[in-house]
């Protein structure tokens, strides 16, 4: 498991926490640590019982078999040991001085070596903890870094929740961890239930895909503007005007029953089929199992519709710059592919 993403290795990640947050991940592994060996040493007194009382609970005739069972000593004449047995050896060297230190150390270089000593320690804890932690490193709008400890139970909820604590931001809903793929030139908002350590531990340990925490209006827009998305086929004016009341009942109808009801969205898009350079114009479907579109010659029944994707184990992405790398007719563009594909692959749609 790799603890540290977007360092060299896990040594310079840690340098680069602020001490609160230092010591508070020594909190967290020092007490993950001591509940592990509770539960180790419960687990140790109570096979030890359980043997005590099967042990008690044997039939007398084995134990009389046992006694009666006889005994044998062998005894040997052994010389007796040698009176003296030392041996002419070097005496060991003498303990190294101890440094002696022409000036004290300033406040800055206590400070240095404390932390120093503090990540010593962590690196060791890191190895015994029974929760899965990494250190990541966060992209600010204005170039800046941040370093942040994440676990195994955080979502991305979380992660943003603690953001907020160190920039003292405005808190609002739109702001987003947003997820960068250099290499495959794609990019996507990380989704609040999503947990960070199942995602990051996808990436291999060499790459160049960043986390960037970025003020987007448009994370919630089918929240923001349901009538967008679910009424698009009900006239242009109605689609586009709608008072808050009338958003609330709608989100209601679509997400509170018994299951989400999946916007009915059509329309037209440019399809690059595997292995082809060209892109073809196609009509496709969304639907709640994925998204489908009408082949050539066929017609919108259901029985002529060719599956493009379905929405298991699927991330939806941006592209970036696809009109320069495949030469695509539009600057919209957006990819779908499995979490684990990390390289150019033919199961990238």
């Amino acid at each position: 498991f790799n603890f540290a993403v977007g360092f060299k290795d896990l040594n310079e990640s840690l340098n680069t926490l602020e001490d609160n947050d230092l010591d508070a991940l020594m909190a967290d592994l020092v007490a993950d640590i001591s509940e592990v060996e509770k539960k180790t040493t419960s687990q140790e007194q109570k096979d030890a019982s359980q043997y005590q009382q099967a042990a008690g609970t044997q039939p007398a005739a084995n134990a009389m078999a046992t006694c009666d069972s006889p005994l044998y000593v062998i005894t040997e004449n052994f010389p007796p040991p040698p009176a003296d047995l030392a041996v002419d050896l070097p005496l060991p060297p003498p303990p190294p001085p101890p440094p002696t230190t022409s000036k004290a150390l300033t406040q800055e270089e206590q400070e240095a070596q404390a932390k120093a000593e503090k990540v010593r320690l962590a690196l060791e804890k890191l190895k015994e903890a029974k929760v899965k932690k990494l250190v990541i490193k966060v992209h600010m709008k204005d170039n800046s870094t941040k370093s942040l400890m994440v676990d195994e139970r955080q979502t991305a909820r979380d992660v943003l929740d603690n953001l907020f604590e160190k920039t003292h931001c405005d808190c609002r809903v739109d702001w987003c961890l947003y997820e960068i793929y250099t290499e495959l030139q794609i990019e996507r908002f990380f989704e609040d239930h999503e947990n960070v350590i199942e995602i990051l531990s996808d990436w291999t340990r060499d790459t160049e895909n960043k986390i960037l925490f970025l003020d987007k209006s448009e994370k919630y827009a089918v929240f923001k503007n349901p009538q967008n998305f679910y009424m698009t086929n009900k006239g242009k004016n109605e689609s586009k005007e709608m008072n808050e009341k009338s958003k609330e009942a709608l989100l209601e109808e679509s997400f509170c029953g018994t299951s989400v009801i999946v916007p009915e969205l059509e329309g037209a898009l440019y399809l690059k089929e595997d292995g082809k350079k060209s892109w073809k114009r196609r009509y496709f479907l969304l639907r709640a199992s994925g998204i489908y579109y009408v082949p050539k010659g066929k017609t919108k029944t259901s029985r002529d519709l060719a599956c493009f994707v379905q929405f298991e184990n699927v991330n939806v992405y941006y592209g970036v710059q696809f009109k320069v790398k495949y030469k695509a007719p539009t600057d919209h563009c957006f990819v779908l592919k499995h979490p684990q594909i990390q390289k150019e692959s033919q199961y990238i749609k």
